[in-house]
């Protein structure tokens, strides 16, 4: 069997983020192949697409619109 996979570089926190999908199997399944050290991972590469949304969805969660006065 060969599958694909990522190398995602990311900060500490949005790695911690990444473990937390991974252990909850949000995305319906594990997709960390290899936990490598604070900022690397392996992931498969058949999760990048939605994880790309989750991610996304995170950081218009954690922003805010700038507004005029």
């Amino acid at each position: 069997n060969v599958i694909c996979i990522f190398y995602v570089y990311s900060d500490p926190a949005m790695k911690q983020f990444l473990l937390f999908l991974d252990e909850t199997s949000a995305l319906g399944k594990k997709f960390i192949i290899q936990d490598l050290d604070d900022t690397h991972v392996f992931i498969l590469a058949e999760v990048v697409q939605i994880l790309q949304e989750r991610v996304g969805e995170l950081m218009d969660q954690n922003s805010f619109p700038i507004t005029q006065k």
